[in-house]
């Protein structure tokens, strides 16, 4: 029994799959707060274009 739960606690197949869970999930973190600041940046962009054309237009 001893000899079980040792090799138990040595057992470090499956850590790389959790590691690159891990990173992944960093990955996708980062990404998600970068889409949210260019997303709002560009949404700025396009009202203040589209006031701009309106005025010319409108002129």
């Amino acid at each position: 029994m001893r000899h079980e739960l040792t090799a138990f606690l040595k057992d470090e197949s499956g850590a790389t799959a959790v590691e690159y869970g891990l990173i992944l999930a960093l990955i996708f973190l980062g990404a998600m707060t970068s889409f949210t600041y260019a997303g709002a940046s560009i949404s700025n962009l396009w009202n203040y274009t589209s006031n701009n054309i309106d005025g010319v237009v409108n002129d």
